[in-house]
């Protein structure tokens, strides 16, 4: 993606709020998987050398990867058992469902230049991802990168199926899928930074600051 710098509109924050509000209300769960991925995507895209306005993005597009999780039966989603193949479908949904949420706001720059990485949020690298079966570099960057923590978190955290892994479980899981599911060189870039992240001072302005003053 390019490297140049771009505006962020003041109304934004305001936006992702009233959203993430709307998350929160219907989904807990996913509300608070989707505030810690917004975090670790822009960690992930300042590890990764892109510039403050593309860790805003990668923030922001992480923040609402799964909003359209508010579209899917909450049948599915607490589901404590493996999903049969007409609930996966529904489940595979979720992205363009969380896209079609956020299109409306893309009449600013800012936000149409996240469309294409919560779309594609859940694209391999190997080209047997959903919805496009992108591959390669055809997978935007962004979309890249809120797989690696996406599934970071997804592993690590417990589920209705499942107990969290550990993470030094979660890392060979993202060792062995490095270049088929993810982007080797961000897998490589995760790796060697994430055990940094926790020692880090907080960035008391970051969006993810904001969000979690919903009340």
């Amino acid at each position: 993606m390019s490297s140049s710098w771009g505006d962020i509109p003041a109304w934004a924050y305001g936006a992702a709020q009233a959203l993430m509000q709307s998350l929160k209300l219907v989904d807990p769960a996913t509300y608070a998987h989707c505030c810690r991925v917004g975090e670790m995507s822009r960690k992930l895209a300042r590890d990764a050398g892109l510039n403050e306005y593309e860790q805003k993005l990668a923030e922001f597009a992480g923040l609402f990867h799964d909003i359209g999780k508010m579209g899917v039966p909450q049948s599915i989603i607490s589901k404590p058992g493996k999903l049969d193949d007409a609930e996966h479908v529904i489940m595979q949904s979720h992205p363009v469902l969380s896209e079609q949420i956020i299109n409306p706001l893309s009449h600013d720059k800012f936000f149409a230049s996240i469309l294409p990485a919560i779309r594609g949020h859940h694209e391999r690298v190997d080209g047997t991802g959903y919805p496009d079966k992108k591959r390669g570099d055809e997978v935007p960057l962004l979309a890249r990168i809120i797989l690696v923590v996406d599934t970071y978190d997804a592993m690590s955290q417990t589920r209705a199926y499942r107990k969290g892994l550990p993470v030094e479980v979660v890392y060979a899981e993202l060792q062995r899928c490095s270049g088929t599911q993810f982007d080797s060189q961000l897998v490589k870039t995760f790796l060697q930074a994430h055990k940094t992240w926790e020692t880090q001072e907080a960035d008391q302005d970051t969006l993810n600051h904001l969000i979690k003053k919903i009340a």
